[in-house]
């Protein structure tokens, strides 16, 4: 549930006090609506998989489906089973339009993104969500050419899949990291319609600053 405070202000009815607060230079009407045929790239605090899960009510509600690639292995069925509880819905209402896929390497999730076309032949989805891109490629194990390769597989996958009738939204922590591949995420940027720089404030709230928008890929 969301209640309007002020032009340009909303804040949001969950299990904490969330404030979303677009400030900067280019202004989105409301930060929670993911914009339908883009490549949103979310970022800015630790929280973000778990942040992933708000924007799943809006979207199920509507009947849209939704495939999650969960990079950082934190969806929470029992979370979008309360969601649909408390909104007077069988859990089955949700679950019957979410398709999960885990990925626990940097290279599983490439090949997830990889296989996403041919996912949808078989789970028509409207909304991709993907987490831990590009942070599961900071892999201490993993060779730093090998990371490389992988991250512009699945960078290429995910052009690719904006050129499709889809919504694209990564939830990412990268900035937390303090690695070589911090330059993964700027390509990620990069190559995203739009860039949303999410920020915890000394309140428990959060500030959603849009600081890119472009013309959609798929256009």
């Amino acid at each position: 549930m969301m209640v309007p405070a002020s032009k340009g202000q909303w804040y949001v009815v969950m299990s904490l006090p969330i404030a979303s607060m677009h400030t900067g230079q280019h202004a989105i009407p409301n930060p929670w609506i993911l914009p339908d045929r883009a490549f949103t790239v979310l970022y800015g605090c630790p929280e973000m998989p778990r942040l992933s899960h708000y924007f799943l009510p809006r979207i199920l509600l509507n009947q849209r489906r939704v495939l999650y690639l969960d990079g950082a292995n934190q969806i929470s069925p029992l979370l979008i089973a309360h969601f649909a509880r408390e909104r007077g819905l069988d859990p089955s209402a949700f679950n019957t339009l979410i398709r999960v896929s885990r990925a626990f390497t940097c290279f599983q999730l490439a090949e997830l993104i990889r296989r996403v076309p041919k996912l949808l032949e078989a789970f028509a989805a409207d909304v991709l969500i993907v987490t831990a891109l590009p942070d599961l490629f900071f892999d201490e194990d993993v060779r730093d050419q090998e990371a490389r390769a992988s991250f512009e597989h699945a960078l290429e996958g995910l052009l690719g899949i904006a050129r499709l009738p889809i919504s694209i939204a990564v939830f990412s922590d990268a900035t937390s990291f303090k690695t070589k591949g911090r330059d993964f995420f700027q390509q990620l940027c990069k190559q995203a319609s739009q860039v949303l720089k999410v920020e915890a404030r000394s309140d428990s709230e959060l500030s959603f600053s849009c600081e890119k928008t472009a013309p959609l890929l798929s256009q």
